[in-house]
């Protein structure tokens, strides 16, 4: 009886082997480096990837709500998990915009889908882009987040060209624990984000 105890332990904490390849980097690498550079006490005080927030803002779905679907769809097919819908938070007359309508969609990336969303942005999608020559390495807020601004969705091999009705941009942040820009920018640096030199 006691045997089989022990057994059923043993297989309820199996060894992470499918973990994301960026993931095991991480931890065997970079973090180790971190350590090194910035002279941290224990490893958990090294910066590592919190979330990753994808937004897409739908303007035109105040008069089409077909645009948000859309937007809605392609979210769901780049990050593999069901996009909230973001509602305006007061009236613009202007833009004939009332509080409480639907104008975006915003998924929030975490764990295994995080790492994954972020090895296909670095190694895939960013080469794609046309004239790339690097990202800007001013989008840091100041607490050790980043954002990029994606000017179209068809850099991500997942979207097919041929059903994009409208080619539409989006704001990526990347959420980070690091307490300054300057240990973000070294963290998403060792993780490939190709900044300018």
């Amino acid at each position: 009886m006691a045997e089989s105890k022990a057994k059923t332990v043993k297989s309820a904490a199996p060894a992470k082997a499918d973990m994301n390849r960026l993931e095991k980097k991480y931890r065997e690498v970079i973090r180790p480096e971190l350590i090194k550079e910035f002279g941290y006490s224990t490893p958990m005080m090294a910066p590592r990837l919190e979330k990753i927030v994808i937004n897409m803002g739908v303007g035109e779905a105040t008069q089409n709500s077909k645009v948000l679907d859309d937007a809605v769809n392609d979210l769901t097919i780049l990050s593999g998990q069901k996009p909230v819908i973001t509602k305006a938070k007061k009236s613009i007359a202007t833009f004939k915009l009332r509080e409480g309508q639907s104008i975006g969609a915003k998924v929030t990336l975490r764990g295994d889908r995080m790492y994954e969303f972020l090895d296909k942005l670095v190694s895939i999608a960013l080469p794609r882009v046309r004239d790339f020559r690097g990202i800007s390495r001013t989008s840091f807020d100041g607490h050790g987040n980043y954002t990029l601004g994606v000017k179209e969705q068809l850099i991500f091999p997942e979207i097919d060209y041929d059903k994009v009705a409208k080619v539409r941009g989006m704001d990526i942040v990347i959420v980070t624990t690091a307490q300054s820009d300057k240990e973000a920018a070294a963290l998403l640096e060792k993780l490939g984000l190709p900044f300018r030199k």
